[in-house]
C-alpha cells in the first residue's frame, strides 16, 4: 500500500493487534468519497463498515417534510456501520460524505467474523460506540440550548480535529442543513466569527485563523465529546507508534 493512503490513518485501524489487522488487511478496499455521496439511506441493510481515513461522513436524520439535520459525524477516529457489529443491521439515519476524501471500505461478513472471536476487536468497536452515542446526544442538547453561534463553533471544532488542514470547503446552506437551522442563522453567525478574526469565509471556502478563539466561544458540548473519546480511546495503542 502507498505511503499516501494508508489503513493506519484511521484511529480504529491502526489500533488493531497485528494478527487482526493481517486478517483484514486483504479485504480493505481504498475508495474515493466525494462530497455529497450518500452512502447509506434511511432504513438500508447495510453491507459495508466504510473507515474513513481523511473524508468525513455526516449522519442526518430526516423527518417526513424533507428537513434534516446532523446527529453525529464519523471521521478518521471512526467507523460508519456500528449497526452491524450491534446486531440492528440499519440505521433510521442517512450516511452522506460531508467533506470528501477516502475510506477504506469492509464487507461486513469479514468484519463480523472478527468481531465475534472476541476479546481486544469486540471491546475496541464497542468503545467507539460509547463514544459515538455520546456525540449524539451531546448533538440533541446542543441543538436545543444553545446559540447558532456555538453550534457552528462546535461543529467547526470537531470537523478541525479529523482534518489535516485549517480550511474547509463548505457552504453556508451545508453547514445550515447539518445544523438543521434556517441559513440566515449561520449567515449572521458566520459573520460573527469573521468579525472577531475567528474564521475567514469566501465561495464556499471557511479557513479557521484563531482556533483558540472558537475554543473560547464554543458551549461545553464540544468538551464533553472530546474528552469521552479520549477516556474510552486514548489509552489504545498503535501499531505503527503515530498515526500517518
Amino acid at each position: 500500500m502507498s505511503s499516501k493512503h494508508d489503513p493506519n490513518q484511521n484511529h480504529l485501524l491502526a489500533a488493531l493487534l497485528d494478527a487482526e489487522f493481517d486478517r483484514l488487511a486483504p479485504h480493505l478496499e481504498l475508495i474515493p468519497l466525494l462530497l455529497g455521496d450518500v452512502l447509506s439511506e434511511s432504513g438500508d441493510k447495510l453491507h459495508h463498515l466504510y473507515f474513513p481515513t481523511s473524508a468525513i461522513v455526516s449522519l442526518h436524520y430526516l423527518l417526513e417534510n424533507g428537513a434534516s439535520s446532523e446527529i453525529a459525524g464519523v471521521g478518521n477516529e471512526g467507523v460508519l456501520g456500528v449497526s452491524i457489529f450491534m446486531g440492528g443491521n440499519s440505521t433510521p439515519s442517512r450516511a452522506v460524505v460531508q467533506t470528501r476524501g477516502h475510506a477504506y471500505r469492509l464487507p461486513a461478513a469479514i468484519l463480523m467474523d472478527e468481531f465475534n472471536r472476541g476479546g481486544h476487536v469486540m471491546r475496541l468497536l464497542l468503545r467507539y460506540t460509547q463514544a459515538l452515542l455520546t456525540q449524539m446526544s451531546q448533538t440533541a442538547v446542543c441543538n436545543r440550548h444553545h446559540s447558532v453561534e456555538q453550534q457552528l463553533c462546535r461543529w467547526l471544532l470537531l470537523t478541525l480535529d479529523r482534518l489535516p488542514t485549517n480550511e474547509l470547503t463548505m457552504t453556508q446552506e451545508l453547514i445550515a442543513n447539518m445544523l438543521g437551522v434556517r441559513r440566515e442563522g449561520v449567515t449572521e453567525a458566520a459573520g460573527r466569527l469573521q468579525g472577531y478574526g475567528y474564521i475567514s469565509y469566501r465561495r464556499g471556502h471557511i479557513t479557521v485563523l484563531d482556533r483558540a478563539g472558537l475554543e473560547q466561544d464554543v458551549c461545553e458540548c464540544y468538551a464533553v465529546v472530546k474528552k469521552e473519546f479520549a477516556r474510552l480511546l486514548s489509552d489504545v495503542r498503535h501499531r505503527q507508534g503515530n498515526l500517518a
